[in-house]
């Protein structure tokens, strides 16, 4: 087991839409996570900056961010692609942070 964390921007005035489609997640991706190996999934918000920092348990080698070859992400980071900071590919402009503490 493994815990992953990452950041990601929103574009300024997108948190209510970030948190409604969310809240609404397809269940074709919440599958696709949970047979991955991705559980215990939080996605916070500061609102002074605008980012949102992810924190992942994974069961196994690789968390959401090896999975963008799969049509089902490449389709959900279409969907999302409107409101957040994004690649070329529509991708979340996502990057992992270095763990500093940890209190068991």
């Amino acid at each position: 087991m493994s815990t992953a964390a990452f950041k990601m921007k929103l574009k300024p005035g997108m948190r209510d839409e970030y948190k409604k489609r969310h809240d609404a997640i397809w269940p074709e991706l919440k599958k696709l996570l949970s047979d991955s190996g991705v559980y215990d999934y939080r996605i916070f918000f500061d609102e002074e900056t605008n980012l949102l920092f992810g924190v992942q348990k994974i069961k196994g080698d690789s968390g959401s961010q090896d999975l963008g070859k799969n049509p089902v992400v490449q389709k959900w980071w279409h969907y999302m692609a409107d409101i957040m900071e994004v690649n070329e590919d529509e991708s979340p402009v996502s990057i992992p942070l270095k763990e500093v503490f940890y209190l068991p």
